[in-house]
């Protein structure tokens, strides 16, 4: 009589969800019922029956996380969350998908109470999910020497669109060698996609290919089946692998269009929408939240959060008794403060020459004996990126509190793998691939600097100085691409000592990630660096090498290898009378956030004969030379050859960049004169 009963409140319970999130959708005459109405049953098992958080603290640090992967779907959580107690009210969700509000198309981390990641972008939030998953492992090996104080799982709802992504494969994969244990996603599997049935396009044995990657899987016949489906994680919950559960679901449940594509983003309409009622059996107002589904939600999912939490607190009490040294530090990990002064045993340089990516190596070592949340790897690329923290093992199933991972050749699965991390919390990222490469990851940069992550890319190789290697591997375009995605910083710093700073920036940042251009090449260090990098980084650009007299005659402005050029043309044109400053611009986000008082001091503004001088494309640089002014750089691919050769090529000689200062030189003189 007692499993009646529960099977009665599930259905109510279920059909309330599947109603308050298609009624969403017709409201805003936009968004996707059809997921809503064919994943309820699983989401609804998945969070009545295991899911431990609490509504009441969002951020309970050991709190299992649930990453919405086909976020398309987001009514049905935003559904979940409503329920749940969360800061999602039914006027929020009557607001859904309106401009402004807390309940936007897609799930939006930081944006809605509850959300763990943005997700939409299909793929990534599974790939998010790993990372969860893995640092759950990383820092449960740190900190549960005595005491369990951490101890959840990642779960994820993934749909046949996500699968198919690429990103999936990489991140399975990378989980399935990791065997991240606590990591269990629910494959809502209706054989529809948005064009129409799947087997267009896919036809692949899901299953089986998990299976070859190292993960578990089970079957799950019928999507409405609660039961099936508790056990199933329940059964995931005790294997010591990755877990995949494909349920067989039909989208759109209970509408007319139901088991077709038809229903997948397109509203019912108030007439499907009277037939869906009356298939389901449903009879209260719209935006009706049941007293009984209050009850059940308040027993089932409240309640068992709350307890959850406190249980946790008495463990942290326990810790703080047996080992209070501990305590601190899983404290430590656990708050979110800038970290300024990680690199400050870092000898500033005076002379000599190094890559770039050989003093971030150094750097890299500093932070991580400052700063034992530091952790990162590289997408197989470590010995060439520099990434790898000595005296530190692979983070893998020996040793989950090592710090360095390696990713694999799976640059996109890393980029959103160390985006969960950061998500997670418990520790600060990094990875690395050389620059051109960052176009396979662009996603995860993007989401990245979406949802205000603290994400460090360390990009080497940066320029067609790479030479041999030829122009597959010289990057061009890609420079100016990650400029162009908001609220990334990116630094190409000119020496060793404008690397240190650029380090300090990207350890100090909270709210948005960074990304690192470094050479292979060395760099000379520039005169007066050790002295001007530090502020002049940390402002975006500045002045590294003053003209002769009072006021530059023409300003040459450069970043990365190509300063050290700068200078010396600079020193060329002196012997020629012409006197000018050069300016070292190694961010323009930095610079573009100075005062426009700064910037004039910087680039003053009757300065008109201005050459720009970088190996990437030009576009984007002549809003700081003007249309006086030249651009020195590259718009077409590199070539094959020693670096030299390629460089003279381009026109990155002292030579031809003086040639090319005299003849703007010159045709502003023509057109002052014509002027006057």
């Amino acid at each position: 009589m007692m499993e009646k009963k529960l099977a009665k409140n599930d259905k109510i319970a279920i059909n309330n969800i599947r109603m308050l999130s298609v009624e969403m959708v017709e409201r805003a005459k936009s968004g996707h019922p059809g997921l809503p109405l064919g994943a309820a049953p699983m989401a609804w098992t998945l969070w009545s029956r295991h899911l431990r958080l609490n509504a009441n603290d969002p951020k309970w640090f050991d709190r299992d996380r649930f990453v919405l992967s086909a976020g398309h779907g987001s009514a049905l959580l935003y559904s979940l969350l409503h329920l749940s107690g969360f800061d999602i009210t039914l006027d929020d969700l009557k607001h859904f998908r309106k401009f402004g509000s807390k309940t936007p198309g897609h799930p939006e981390y930081g944006v809605v109470p509850g959300v763990e990641a943005t997700t939409g972008p299909l793929g990534q939030g599974l790939g998010m999910a790993v990372g969860m998953a893995l640092a759950e492992a990383h820092l449960a090996a740190k900190f549960n020497k005595k005491i369990k104080v951490i101890d959840h799982y990642t779960y994820v709802l993934a749909g046949d669109g996500d699968l198919m992504e690429g990103v999936s494969h990489e991140a399975a994969s990378f989980a399935g060698n990791q065997e991240l244990a606590k990591l269990i996603v629910l494959y809502d599997s209706n054989d529809i996609s948005l064009d129409g049935p799947t087997s267009r396009s896919f036809k692949t044995d899901v299953r089986q290919r998990f299976e070859s990657y190292g993960w578990d899987t089970f079957g799950v016949a019928d999507g409405n089946d609660v039961e099936a489906i508790d056990q199933a994680i329940t059964a995931a919950k005790k294997t010591n692998k990755p877990t995949l559960i494909e349920v067989k679901t039909t989208i759109g449940f209970g509408s007319p269009n139901a088991g077709t594509n038809l229903v997948h983003g397109n509203p019912l309409g108030q007439e499907n929408m009277g037939k869906l009622r009356r298939a389901l059996d449903w009879k209260a107002p719209e935006f009706t939240v049941l007293p009984e589904v209050k009850a059940c939600v308040q027993k089932l999912i409240v309640q068992r959060g709350q307890i959850a939490e406190k249980q946790w607190n008495k463990k942290i009490g326990e810790l703080q008794e047996s080992d209070p040294i501990l305590l601190k530090q899983l404290k430590t990990a656990m708050s979110e403060v800038p970290m300024t002064d990680v690199a400050e045993d870092i000898a500033s340089y005076e002379n000599g020459a190094e890559a770039s990516r050989d003093t971030s190596h150094k750097v890299i070592q500093s932070i991580a004996a400052r700063l034992d949340e530091f952790v990162g790897g590289s997408a197989d690329l470590a010995s060439s990126n520099k990434t790898t923290i000595e005296n530190s093992p692979l983070m893998n199933t020996e040793n989950r509190d090592g710090r360095n991972i390696a990713f694999g050749v799976r640059e996109f699965a890393q980029g959103t793998i160390l985006n969960g991390m950061a998500l997670h919390g418990g520790m600060r990222v990094f990875g690395g691939t050389f620059l051109v490469f960052s176009d396979y990851m662009r996603g995860a940069i993007r989401l990245a600097a979406l949802e205000k992550l603290p994400v460090t890319y360390v990009f080497t190789h940066d320029s067609i100085a790479v030479g041999e290697d030829g122009p597959t591997h010289q990057p061009v375009e890609q420079l100016m691409s990650l400029r162009s995605i908001p609220n990334v910083t990116v630094l190409r710093p000119a020496d060793p000592n404008e690397t240190i700073a650029a380090w300090k920036h990207a350890i100090g940042a909270l709210d948005h990630p960074t990304a690192l251009i470094l050479t292979r090449q060395k760099l000379p260090v520039l005169p007066g660096s050790s002295e001007t990098a530090t502020l002049g980084v940390a402002r975006g650009g500045y002045v590294i090498s003053v003209q002769r007299g009072l006021h530059p005659a023409g300003i040459l402005l450069a970043t990365g290898s190509e300063v050290y050029l700068a200078i010396k043309v600079q020193q060329a044109l002196a012997k020629l009378g012409q006197d000018v400053s050069v300016v070292s611009m190694p961010s323009m986000e930095l610079f573009e956030q100075q005062s426009s008082k700064y910037q004039e001091q910087v680039l003053p503004s009757d300065v008109r004969r201005r050459i720009a001088i970088e190996m990437g494309t030009t576009l984007g640089w002549q809003k700081y030379v003007g249309l006086d002014g030249s651009v020195i750089g590259i718009d077409h691919f590199g070539a094959s050859g020693a670096a030299d050769e390629v460089l003279a090529a381009n026109n990155f000689t002292v030579e031809r960049i003086v040639q090319i200062y005299q003849q703007t030189h010159s045709s502003n003189e023509i057109r002052l004169s014509a002027i006057g």
